[in-house]
C-alpha cells in the first residue's frame, strides 16, 4: 500500500470527474469533460533527474502561484511533460501533507472546471444534486 493510494478514489469523487488510462504515456489522467485536470504518471529514464522514477501528479495551476509553491516546497517541480508555466508536477513519493494535495487538486479541478461552458457547468452541478 503507498502513501497516495487515496488519491484516485479522491479525484474520482470531483463532480463530473472521469478516469483513463493513455497507454502510448503511461499516464492515469482524470478529466472533466474530456478536460485534463490531474495526471498521475511515474517517468522513468528521463534525462531530467529531478522527475526520474518519482511517481508523480500533474496539475494545471495558476502561474504566479506554481512560481510560489515550487520556490517553497521542493516536492514541486514545473510541469512533467506539460506547459511549465501553468501546470506543476506534485512528487507523491515526498514529504508533502495529504491537505496540501488535496488543496492543490481541487484547485487544478476548478481551473479547469470554470472554462467548461457554463451550461455543462450545470448539467455537472445539477447531476451532483
Amino acid at each position: 500500500m503507498t502513501s497516495y493510494d487515496w488519491l484516485e478514489p479522491y479525484l474520482l469523487s470531483l463532480p463530473g470527474a472521469e478516469h483513463d488510462f493513455k497507454v502510448e504515456w503511461g499516464w492515469d489522467r482524470y478529466m472533466v469533460r474530456g478536460k485534463l485536470f490531474a495526471a498521475l504518471c511515474k517517468p522513468q529514464g528521463m534525462k531530467d533527474e529531478q522527475y526520474n522514477d518519482h511517481v508523480l501528479v500533474n496539475l494545471k495551476c495558476d502561474p504566479g502561484r506554481s512560481e510560489l509553491l515550487r520556490a517553497e516546497f521542493p516536492d514541486i517541480l514545473p510541469g512533467f511533460y506539460c506547459d511549465k508555466r501553468t501546470w506543476i508536477a506534485v512528487l507523491l513519493d515526498g514529504d508533502l501533507p495529504r491537505e496540501l494535495i488535496q488543496e492543490l487538486c481541487d484547485d487544478s479541478y476548478r481551473l479547469i472546471f470554470s472554462k467548461l461552458p457554463k451550461y455543462v457547468q450545470k448539467e455537472i452541478e445539477e447531476a451532483q444534486n
